[in-house]
């Protein structure tokens, strides 16, 4: 049965709309295929805008890896403005994919990446348009099945009302076999309905399908505990690890935007995982272990993605990138190869103590120079101990004086406000720290025409981290803690006008604090907010934390809890967490020792290059960490004479 585009609807309601661009679709690098020669039919959505979503590299790779299956179809969905959504839901208009533009309604399984919790909202108006029953309980056999993955699905409780079943770790594989699953109950006729397709999910033991497991809570609201319904289920769900990611070199062929979006690039990730053991860091921690792309791959796909999509940036992303064992080769390599060309490089984060004066020459070298962000995290010395984050404010200021003596005339600061143990003056720190890197790079340069920006965010615990026990700071102290910071940034006119200030209030972060570590009954928190119309809760324009707390306050205290209770309250040990059964290779008495060493200010170091220190992954999950370096060169690549330029059907 033949699906047909809504685009004729569609196209009549987008004159009346801002940047209608971002519905049309037709990017280079999209795939539109024939509906009636697929058997399995996936729906990717990044539940936010296009232009935060269509740059994001794991809906980029699964559209590729699923496309390239010959009776697969993969298209992609974004979150729809409010203006356009009352008028599709005035038209009769349907949650559409921009391929090509067929009701996501349609699809065998509409497949979210939730990077974080704050898209949480958006995928519950995706189903509202899509007209896909809110509640999994209500779906039936030709509804498709709602999949969450990405970060945020390390802790799907919140959502578990709304998702049928939730992917922990990487997709490349999982997608595959999950797509196996389909294709052959749907050869064998459907047998067993819903049920039975779920259920051939959950024996997978990697993929988590929240209705076959209960919770019980104690009288004072913790969870007493959460186990399977049926017998066929596991107690604990694994997380999936790539391990080869020489063998999955995606994106081939990067999508490239028709409107404009946020990363303009062609992105490659060059390893995946980190072991510097940041105790905030969830994506540290449950990526684990290292595993390096070799520099050969990286260059291969270097070229080719060049050459595809006609970009002029590259970027080396991954957690740490100049941690890479083969950086200063893959720079030195890539330099000279585009050396010629208006090809420029950039690692997205990098780390203080890993940006040398070799890699700063090598990222500068064709004069085009990126943006380069630092992140000590702290402000002073305790609390980067506190959260393991191993950096002086020497490494921080020799590093940055590097960069300005290198050509760059500013660089971005990124802390974090709200932490474990904090106190006012490790914020002023911030302030201090930022006022002598000023100084110290107009001694260096010999001008005053250097810049620093200093960026706050507030700190959310995480599932699955050493800091999953601890207590959230109250908005209030969080802000006025940045008040008195900005104070003291500008307590000194000459250097504070070269300071730029940027920070994120407390009120979001205790929202995504609730979203984060929350259990099913914060699933009505969320289905209220969003009754009262929110949306797009990653926007400070549409984010609203008073429909939030009320939210919260008409829904929890029948379940005896409030909002307090799931984010300034800190964790006793033997607490059953929401995520407990949910397995991140992590082990648990491990997490607490760290947890317990961060407030003894105790440093931890890396793993890939001291002895094991048993955080559990690497035996639980039958892997290892994969370092270099190689011993081989980027080059004999050819060096490229002067990139295409792209013909004017994508340029942005």
């Amino acid at each position: 049965m033949s699906v047909n585009s809504v685009f004729p609807q569609l196209e009549q309601l987008l004159p009346r709309v801002s940047k209608p661009i971002q519905y049309v679709g037709g990017e280079l690098g999209a795939v539109v295929k024939d509906w009636d020669s697929t058997t399995v039919r996936w729906a990717l959505m990044y539940p936010d805008a296009y232009e935060v979503g269509l740059p994001n590299q794991g809906v980029q790779i699964l559209y590729e890896v699923l496309n390239e299956q010959e009776d697969v179809l993969a298209e992609r969905t974004y979150a729809i403005w409010p203006d356009l959504e009352a008028l599709m839901k005035e038209n009769g208009v349907p949650q559409f994919t921009v391929d090509a533009h067929r009701p996501v309604r349609a699809f065998d399984v509409l497949g979210l990446s939730f990077a974080t919790e704050l898209g949480y909202t958006n995928m519950l108006s995706a189903l509202d348009l899509a007209g896909i029953p809110m509640d999994s309980a209500d779906r039936g056999i030709d509804d498709p099945i709602v999949l969450a993955g990405g970060h945020a699905s390390f802790n799907p409780e919140p959502i578990a009302d709304f998702i049928d079943a939730a992917v922990l770790g990487d997709g490349e594989e999982a997608v595959l076999e999950i797509t196996g699953i389909i294709r052959e109950w749907k050869a064998e006729g459907r047998p067993g309905g819903r049920d039975e397709l779920l259920l051939r999910l959950a024996r997978t033991e990697s993929i988590y399908v929240p209705r076959f497991y209960d919770v019980d809570y104690l009288p004072d609201g913790r969870i007493q505990r959460v186990v399977p319904n049926r017998p066929d289920v596991p107690f604990r769900v694994n997380k999936r690890t790539t391990m080869d990611l020489d063998a999955w070199p995606y994106p081939k062929k990067p999508l490239v935007p028709l409107a404009e979006t946020v990363h303009e690039r062609y992105a490659v990730e060059i390893f995946r995982g980190c072991t510097r053991g940041c105790r905030f860091c969830q994506a540290g921690m449950i990526t684990r272990p290292v595993r390096e792309r070799s520099i050969t791959t990286v260059g291969q796909m270097i070229k080719e993605g060049l050459e595809y999509s006609g970009y002029s940036e590259v970027g080396l992303l991954s957690l740490s990138s100049a941690d890479h064992s083969e950086i200063g080769d893959m720079c030195s390599g890539l330099a000279e190869q585009y050396a010629d060309t208006n090809v420029s490089l950039s690692l997205p984060s990098t780390r203080v103590d890993a940006f040398n004066i070799d890699l700063a020459q090598e990222l500068s070298r064709n004069g085009r120079r990126t943006g380069l962000t630092f992140a000590p995290e702290g402000g002073s010395e305790r609390i980067r101990k506190v959260i393991n984050k191993m950096v002086t404010e020497e490494d921080l200021i020799r590093t940055v004086v590097t960069a300005y003596t290198n050509g760059w005339r500013s660089v971005k600061l990124y802390f974090m406000c709200g932490l474990p143990t904090e106190t006012d003056d490790d914020v002023l720190q911030i302030g201090r720290m930022a006022h002598e890197v000023i100084k110290a790079g107009r001694v260096a340069t010999g001008t005053k025409d250097i810049k620093c920006t200093v960026s706050i965010g507030a700190f959310v615990p995480k599932p699955h981290t050493p800091f999953q026990w601890a207590a959230m700071e109250r908005p209030e102290v969080i802000d006025n803690r940045l008040r008195m910071l900005k104070q003291e940034i500008n307590s000194d006119r000459s250097l504070g006008r070269a300071i730029g200030y940027r920070y994120h209030d407390g009120e979001p972060s205790l929202i995504e604090g609730l979203l984060s570590r929350g259990d099913r009954r914060v699933g009505k928190v969320i289905r209220r907010a969003w009754d009262k119309g929110q949306r797009f809760d990653g926007w400070s324009e549409h984010f609203s934390y008073a429909r939030w707390v009320d939210s919260a306050a008409e829904v929890l205290p029948e379940f005896g809890v409030d909002l307090d209770w799931f984010t300034t309250r800190e964790r006793e040990q033997l607490e059953v967490l929401p995520w407990d059964h949910l397995d991140s290779g992590l082990d648990k008495d491990w997490l607490w020792q760290d947890w317990m060493d961060s407030k003894s200010e105790f440093e931890q170091d890396d793993c890939r290059w001291t002895p094991c220190f048993d955080c559990g992954v690497c035996p639980s999950m039958d892997t290892e960490i994969q370092i270099g370096p190689t011993g081989k060169k980027l080059l004999p690549l050819t060096p490229v004479a002067g990139l295409r330029t792209p013909t004017p059907a994508h340029t942005h």
